[in-house]
């Protein structure tokens, strides 16, 4: 019964993952980031190709590939491209910014050197994308306009493994 309703629940999660990656919905939000700078999905336009990194400050492998996030947005700026990071759990229940929660994920940016921009969801978030993401890290990318370009990534990926997904959606 238990491995009947494990299946189950992966069926679910597939299916919303796959349902979610077929939509390829633009991204809008009007949020904050850490440090409390206003931020907007007009970002995007600042790149050709935006790598968001949805991550939870209670998360090893989220927190261990950051300084491979760091080094590939440093290595691939000049390519039109940017990393920036949705701190999943910055938030609380009442999906209000929670300033204990961005307090630990400052202190994680700081300790791995991931000095790109990290964003507190805003309402646009929770019940937009973020609404579909069952695991951290999650990776979406999107293109100028906030297009989803490409797969949904699960888990985490070392520096080369990173390179070469930016590599093939960089043309």
């Amino acid at each position: 019964m238990k491995k009947i309703f494990l299946s189950l629940l992966m069926v679910i999660a597939l299916s919303s993952i796959t349902i979610f990656a077929q939509s390829k919905t633009k991204i809008e939000f009007s949020a904050k980031d850490i440090n409390n700078k206003n931020i907007t999905s007009e970002i995007f336009e600042d790149a050709e190709l935006t790598m968001i990194n949805i991550w939870g400050t209670f998360c090893g492998p989220c927190i261990k590939e950051m300084p491979d996030l760091a080094q590939l947005n440093k290595n691939n700026e000049n390519k039109g491209f940017q990393i920036i990071g949705i701190v999943i759990d910055a938030v609380n229940r009442k999906g209000l910014p929670d300033s204990k929660q961005m307090d630990v994920a400052k202190k994680i940016v700081k300790q791995t050197g991931a000095d790109f921009i990290h964003i507190v969801p805003d309402s646009k978030l929770l019940n937009g994308i973020l609404q579909n993401v069952f695991a951290v890290p999650t990776t979406i990318f999107v293109d100028k306009n906030g297009n989803q370009v490409g797969e949904i990534y699960t888990g985490s990926r070392s520096l080369a493994e990173w390179q070469k997904i930016v590599d093939s959606l960089i043309k």
